[in-house]
């Protein structure tokens, strides 16, 4: 089995890639409430600033800054994760292993991190997330992409409405972040 070694940086500013566990499910987007509601509930009791954040049908991908002194972003997502499988309703399969931890069966275990280094690895990861419906080839256009950040960002000024056309994106934008915890068939 993998040595898995996650980076504990308290009040770090961490990207992440969190997947079904079936890549053909539209559960996130289908059920986009119950994962707004997991974010707000675990939220609440665990303080986290999202700074940028894109949920496709079958992945997310997003920011975080954890508080001051705070390193634990893996019981957020486990709070997140079970709250949004309990708010869903079931009828996945589910192998012998899930039925055996009392696991639904819908979130791969594991998720991707990358502890952001400094100002242009943070850009380089928003455009990343911003970009990534028109990678996947959801839309042509970043703006037509309901449930993403890049909406904020935009009302905020710090993107041009026209940011992210799949014939204008520069490739530079985001050649840095590569496969950012995708797989390749992603």
């Amino acid at each position: 089995m993998s040595n898995y070694r996650r980076a504990w940086v308290p009040g770090g500013t961490y990207f992440f890639t969190v997947n079904l566990l079936r890549r053909d499910r539209r559960l996130l987007v289908e059920h986009i409430n119950a994962l707004r509601d997991a974010f707000r509930q675990t939220h609440a009791k665990r303080p986290f600033d999202t700074l940028a954040i894109v949920v496709l049908p079958d992945h997310l991908h997003c920011l975080w800054r954890l508080p001051p002194g705070d390193s634990d972003n893996a019981t957020r997502w486990s709070s997140i994760k079970a709250l949004f499988s309990r708010a869903t309703p079931a009828g996945e399969y589910r192998s012998e292993r899930h039925m055996a931890k009392g696991e639904r069966g819908i979130w791969q275990r594991r998720y991707w991190e990358h502890l952001i280094r400094d100002e242009d690895d943070f850009a380089t990861h928003v455009n990343y997330i911003h970009f990534n419906p028109v990678k996947h080839g959801h839309v042509t256009r970043t703006a037509d992409w309901p449930h993403s950040s890049f909406h904020r960002y935009v009302r905020r000024g710090d993107l041009p409405a026209d940011w992210g056309n799949a014939e204008f994106i520069r490739p530079h934008d985001c050649q840095n972040v590569a496969a950012a915890g995708e797989r390749k068939d992603a």
